[in-house]
Protein backbone atom coordinates (compact mmCIF):
# COMPACT_ATOMS: atom_id res chain seq x y z
CA UNK A 1 0.00 0.00 0.00
CA UNK A 2 1.86 3.23 -1.02
CA UNK A 3 1.07 6.27 1.50
CA UNK A 4 1.24 9.56 0.81
CA UNK A 5 0.99 12.97 2.92
CA UNK A 6 0.85 16.51 1.49
CA UNK A 7 1.85 19.59 3.78
CA UNK A 8 2.24 23.19 3.03
CA UNK A 9 -1.44 24.15 2.95
CA UNK A 10 -3.06 27.10 4.75
CA UNK A 11 -4.17 30.82 4.66
CA UNK A 12 -2.65 32.57 2.29
CA UNK A 13 -3.63 36.68 0.54
CA UNK A 14 -4.84 37.04 -2.83
CA UNK A 15 -1.64 37.47 -5.34
CA UNK A 16 0.47 35.29 -2.36
CA UNK A 17 2.33 31.67 -3.43
CA UNK A 18 2.07 28.64 -1.45
CA UNK A 19 4.08 25.32 -1.82
CA UNK A 20 2.56 21.85 -1.33
CA UNK A 21 4.45 18.70 -0.87
CA UNK A 22 3.44 14.93 -1.29
CA UNK A 23 6.10 12.37 0.35
CA UNK A 24 5.48 8.84 -1.03
CA UNK A 25 5.97 5.71 1.13
CA UNK A 26 5.31 2.32 0.44
CA UNK A 27 6.18 -0.09 -2.36
CA UNK A 28 6.43 3.56 -4.62
CA UNK A 29 8.13 1.14 -7.27
CA UNK A 30 4.86 0.55 -8.78
CA UNK A 31 3.87 4.03 -8.85
CA UNK A 32 4.09 5.65 -12.91
CA UNK A 33 2.43 8.67 -12.19
CA UNK A 34 2.18 11.36 -9.63
CA UNK A 35 -0.69 14.06 -9.51
CA UNK A 36 -2.45 16.81 -8.25
CA UNK A 37 -6.64 17.19 -7.79
CA UNK A 38 -8.55 20.28 -5.31
CA UNK A 39 -12.05 20.47 -4.73
CA UNK A 40 -13.67 23.37 -3.71
CA UNK A 41 -16.82 23.18 -1.36
CA UNK A 42 -19.98 22.20 -3.54
CA UNK A 43 -18.02 21.16 -6.28
CA UNK A 44 -16.48 18.48 -8.00
CA UNK A 45 -12.76 17.41 -7.44
CA UNK A 46 -10.68 18.76 -10.10
CA UNK A 47 -7.42 17.89 -12.24
CA UNK A 48 -4.62 20.04 -11.59
CA UNK A 49 -1.48 18.27 -13.08
CA UNK A 50 0.82 15.65 -12.92
CA UNK A 51 3.93 13.97 -14.23
CA UNK A 52 5.82 10.66 -14.52
CA UNK A 53 7.94 9.15 -12.08
CA UNK A 54 8.71 6.22 -13.42
CA UNK A 55 10.06 4.66 -17.24
CA UNK A 56 10.61 6.63 -20.44
CA UNK A 57 6.72 8.24 -20.16
CA UNK A 58 7.04 12.12 -20.82
CA UNK A 59 3.95 12.12 -18.67
CA UNK A 60 3.60 16.20 -17.80
CA UNK A 61 0.61 18.17 -17.35
CA UNK A 62 -0.50 20.73 -16.03
CA UNK A 63 -3.96 22.50 -16.04
CA UNK A 64 -2.71 25.65 -14.48
CA UNK A 65 0.43 26.25 -16.22
CA UNK A 66 1.65 29.87 -16.26
CA UNK A 67 0.99 30.13 -12.12
CA UNK A 68 1.34 26.48 -11.30
CA UNK A 69 3.96 24.56 -10.89
CA UNK A 70 4.46 20.45 -10.71
CA UNK A 71 7.93 19.00 -9.98
CA UNK A 72 9.14 15.89 -8.40
CA UNK A 73 12.03 14.19 -6.73
CA UNK A 74 12.32 10.76 -7.71
CA UNK A 75 14.86 9.79 -5.18
CA UNK A 76 12.50 9.95 -2.40
CA UNK A 77 9.96 10.08 -4.37
CA UNK A 78 8.36 13.69 -3.82
CA UNK A 79 5.91 15.71 -5.69
CA UNK A 80 5.21 19.52 -5.55
CA UNK A 81 3.07 22.07 -6.43
CA UNK A 82 4.39 25.90 -6.52
CA UNK A 83 1.24 27.53 -6.69
CA UNK A 84 1.97 31.40 -7.33
CA UNK A 85 -0.45 34.64 -7.95
CA UNK A 86 -2.96 32.85 -6.06
CA UNK A 87 -7.03 34.45 -6.30
CA UNK A 88 -10.30 33.49 -3.92
CA UNK A 89 -10.71 30.39 -6.82
CA UNK A 90 -7.91 28.68 -6.16
CA UNK A 91 -9.41 27.82 -1.95
CA UNK A 92 -9.91 24.34 -2.01
CA UNK A 93 -8.74 21.18 -0.64
CA UNK A 94 -5.09 20.26 -2.45
CA UNK A 95 -5.51 16.29 -2.66
CA UNK A 96 -1.85 14.21 -3.98
CA UNK A 97 -2.51 11.04 -6.11
CA UNK A 98 -0.69 8.29 -7.39
CA UNK A 99 -1.46 6.01 -10.18
CA UNK A 100 -0.04 2.12 -11.32
CA UNK A 101 -1.78 2.55 -14.36
CA UNK A 102 -0.75 2.94 -17.78
CA UNK A 103 -2.30 5.76 -19.99
CA UNK A 104 -2.17 7.95 -22.22
CA UNK A 105 -3.47 10.82 -19.83
CA UNK A 106 -4.08 10.59 -16.67
CA UNK A 107 -6.48 13.73 -16.13
CA UNK A 108 -9.27 11.27 -14.81
CA UNK A 109 -9.34 10.65 -11.03
CA UNK A 110 -10.75 6.77 -11.90
CA UNK A 111 -6.79 6.14 -12.59
CA UNK A 112 -5.54 6.73 -9.32
CA UNK A 113 -5.15 3.53 -6.96
CA UNK A 114 -3.52 6.09 -4.06
CA UNK A 115 -4.56 9.10 -2.17
CA UNK A 116 -3.44 11.53 -0.12
CA UNK A 117 -5.76 12.88 3.21
CA UNK A 118 -5.86 16.60 1.37
CA UNK A 119 -4.20 19.73 2.85
CA UNK A 120 -6.48 22.94 2.69
CA UNK A 121 -5.85 25.80 0.60
CA UNK A 122 -7.66 29.22 1.51
CA UNK A 123 -6.80 32.52 0.09
CA UNK A 124 -8.35 35.24 1.64
CA UNK A 125 -7.71 38.74 2.98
Amino acid sequence: QVHLVESGGGLVQPGGSLRLSCEASGPTYSVRVMGWFRQAPGKQREFVGCVSIIGRSSIDENRMKGRFVISKDNDKPTLYLQMNDLTHDDTAAYFCAASTYHADSYSDDLLYDYWGQGTQVTVST
